[in-house]
C-alpha cells in the first residue's frame, strides 16, 4: 500500500456544520443502496440469513439440465436462474418490476433465455402446455391455474417459497402485533390445497424456520426498502421513531435477530 497523499489541514470549525450522528449516518446508508434485482452481497458482515438445507439454487440447475423447456416465474435480476450450470433450449423468464426486468435481461440474454415483463398478478403469457419445467424462487404468489397450464403433462413446480410469519419479530417491531390471518397468510396447507385444487400432485413440500441476524440499522433499512412487502410503504422518515429504537437495542445488546420462513414445494401435473 503506497503511502498516503499529502492533505490540507482542515479546520473543527469547518467540519462542524456536516457532523451527523452514527444513526444519521447508518440511515443515510441504507437509503443510498439500490433495491434493484435479488444480489444481497452488500449485507456480507451487516446482516446474515441461514440457508434451507435443500439447496434450492443447486437442485433448481440440476432440474434445468434435464428438460428442454422451462419458464422461471418473478425472477427478479435473474441472479438465481443464472447460477443453473445449463439452461435448456428454451429458458423464459417472467418479471414484474420494470428494473429488475432490465437487470434480468442483461444477465440473461447472453445465456440465450428471454425475459417478459408480466405483472406479478396477470397471467402467464403464454400458451398452454408449453414449459416442461416452471421454477421460482420467492414468488410473490403461485398462480396455481396459470401454473398448471402452462405446464406440460408430467411437468413439474419446482420452487423456494416465503413461509408464514417470516422475520415477523422485525415487521412487528414496526407494525405492532399483526392479526392471526396475516401470520398465516403463505401457509404451505394453503398452498397445498391451491395447488391441488388447480389439479397438480405434490411430490415435496418441506418447511424451516431460518435464523436471521442484523448487525446495524443501515441493514434493516436496505433490507425494508428491498423486501417491501414485509412493512409496505416503509420509509425512514415514515418508521423513524422505530428505527431509533431499533438502532439503540442493537448498539446495548448486539445483532437483532429474526426467523425467515421458508418452504420448498415440488408439484407435478398429471401425464393423463
Amino acid at each position: 500500500m503506497s503511502a498516503p497523499e499529502p492533505t490540507t489541514p482542515v479546520h473543527a470549525s469547518t467540519l462542524a456544520p456536516t457532523h451527523t450522528s452514527a444513526f444519521e449516518q447508518l440511515l443515510a446508508e441504507g437509503a443510498a443502496v439500490p433495491t434493484d434485482g435479488w444480489d444481497f452481497s452488500w449485507f456480507d458482515g451487516r446482516a446474515t440469513e441461514a440457508r434451507p438445507s435443500w439447496g434450492y439454487a443447486r437442485a433448481m440447475g440440476e432440474r434445468l439440465a434435464r428438460v428442454s423447456a422451462a419458464l422461471d416465474v418473478h425472477t427478479g435480476g435473474g441472479e438465481v436462474l443464472n447460477t443453473a450450470p445449463k439452461l435448456p433450449p428454451l429458458t423464459v423468464a417472467t418479471e414484474g418490476w420494470p428494473p429488475n426486468v432490465a437487470k434480468a435481461t442483461a444477465l440473461l440474454h447472453p445465456r440465450g433465455a428471454a425475459v417478459v415483463a408480466v405483472p406479478d398478478d396477470a397471467p402467464l403469457p403464454f400458451a398452454a402446455d408449453a414449459f416442461d419445467l416452471v421454477v421460482s424462487r420467492h414468488p410473490v404468489s403461485a398462480h396455481w391455474t396459470e401454473i398448471a397450464r402452462v405446464l406440460r403433462p408430467g411437468g413439474t413446480y419446482f420452487a423456494q417459497h416465503v413461509g408464514p410469519a417470516s422475520a415477523y419479530e422485525l415487521v412487528e417491531h414496526f407494525l405492532g402485533p399483526q392479526p392471526d390471518e396475516r401470520r398465516s397468510g403463505r401457509h404451505p396447507d394453503r398452498e397445498r390445497a391451491g395447488a391441488e385444487a388447480a389439479g397438480l400432485e405434490i411430490v415435496d413440500l418441506r418447511a424451516e424456520r431460518l435464523r436471521m441476524e442484523f448487525y446495524d440499522i443501515a441493514a434493516v433499512v436496505h433490507f425494508l426498502r428491498k423486501v417491501i412487502w414485509m412493512v409496505p410503504g416503509f420509509t425512514v422518515d415514515a418508521y423513524r421513531p422505530q428505527l431509533r429504537s431499533l438502532h439503540e437495542r442493537i448498539e446495548a445488546e448486539g445483532p437483532f435477530v429474526a426467523h425467515s420462513s421458508r418452504h420448498l414445494f415440488e408439484a407435478r401435473k398429471p401425464s393423463g
